[in-house]
């Protein structure tokens, strides 16, 4: 396995659209989403240690989340976990992380991925990010996994690449924001969008070059604590410095202004499991083309509907369609799955009458 080899496992995000599975104190990364018997951010790990060493593997999250993650991932030791004293989107965690790896091995390439995605071919995957960081070992270039889109999505943003390239990594023309239907339906007509999946490559070296020429407030803050990083003094210089930094996404402090980013189509299924919808789409069906994960389900004109409860719960059914029925301790969801996106609505109604017990 390639000690150069780095990855950075993004583990700090809530995912309230899960809700009420996915909680602030226990959010879906750490659940079995799939009744697989593994938990997402587990089988992301598993997937990535395929070809990165276990010791190379950082897990970014919130300091809240720090004993979730030991207990989940007994191969990771305590100096593995970053912790982010305060939330500030995507780029400083990253430039933070980056800054740790350089201190460790200037040689370093890394991928950067989130830990609640679901990727079948394992081994496509692998291959993939390999090819990616064969070009960044060789040249100052970020690279990005795109997916080519089934249907007009409007619900990732998009990544248009240069038409005239008949190589796998194709030259990135620019980041697109999420787009309207009508404009989602042009971007697939055209042939050379790819939905971003927030999956990216890059040397330490490039990266954290990137940040001095785009960012260069973020990037003297955070090398300011360089003498600090991977010592017993680095998490008071984050405590008191990580706040300080701008709240400002990866793509638009970096992607949106670098002129060297690559795009790998991806060569495996992929589904970044952001909806209780989403998750329907993967499961397995019954006869009723219900999804079911853990009850025990007697259905009687119910169909299309995605159903999970406590394991080995019996759910009677009658009359739903297309519907999202979660069982869960205190709280019971019953929703239409076309609404599902108002589900972030109804938790934020939930806090208000009822207190933070069940977010």
């Amino acid at each position: 396995m390639n000690k150069n080899y780095y990855a950075v496992l993004m583990a700090g995000g809530v995912g309230s659209r899960f809700w009420p599975i996915s909680t602030t104190e226990n959010p879906k990364q750490f659940h079995d989403m799939l009744g697989a018997g593994q938990s997402l951010i587990q089988k992301t790990f598993q997937r990535l240690n395929k070809f990165v060493p276990t010791e190379n593997i950082l897990i970014l999250t919130n300091e809240r989340y720090n004993d979730l993650v030991l207990e989940q991932l007994p191969l990771v030791k305590q100096e593995q976990v970053v912790l982010e004293p305060a939330m500030r989107n995507t780029a400083p965690c990253i430039l933070y992380a980056a800054l740790k790896i350089q201190k460790m091995n200037p040689n370093g390439v890394m991928i950067v991925a989130p830990s609640d995605h679901w990727i079948e071919d394992e081994n496509a995957f692998a291959s993939d990010v390999i090819e990616c960081f064969d070009k960044c070992e060789k040249e100052e270039v970020l690279c990005t996994l795109g997916i080519v889109p089934t249907f007009p999505n409007t619900g990732f943003g998009y990544i248009e690449f240069e038409k005239d390239n008949d190589s796998t990594l194709k030259k990135v023309n620019q980041f697109r924001e999420k787009p309207d239907y009508e404009t989602a339906k042009e971007f697939v007509a055209q042939g050379n969008f790819l939905w971003n999946a927030g999956i990216f490559m890059w040397s330490v070296n490039t990266i954290v070059n990137a940040f001095k020429n785009y960012q260069p407030s973020q990037y003297e803050l955070f090398c300011s604590g360089m003498d600090d990083y991977n010592t017993s003094s680095e998490s008071k210089f984050i405590k008191e410095n990580y706040p300080k930094a701008e709240n400002i996404s990866i793509d638009y402090a970096i992607l949106e202004q670098s002129k060297s980013i690559y795009v790998r189509p991806a060569t495996f299924d992929w589904n970044d499991l952001g909806t209780w919808g989403s998750l329907y789409d993967k499961l397995e069906k019954d006869s009723d083309n219900n999804a079911v994960v853990n009850s025990k389900v007697l259905s009687q004109d119910a169909h299309g509907n995605m159903i999970r409860s406590p394991k080995g719960k019996i759910v009677v059914v009658d009359g739903l369609e297309d519907y999202i029925i979660v069982d869960k301790e205190e709280v019971l969801l019953i929703y239409p799955k076309s609404k599902e996106q108002d589900i972030k609505q109804v938790l934020a109604k939930v806090k208000d009458k009822y207190g933070d017990k069940y977010a």
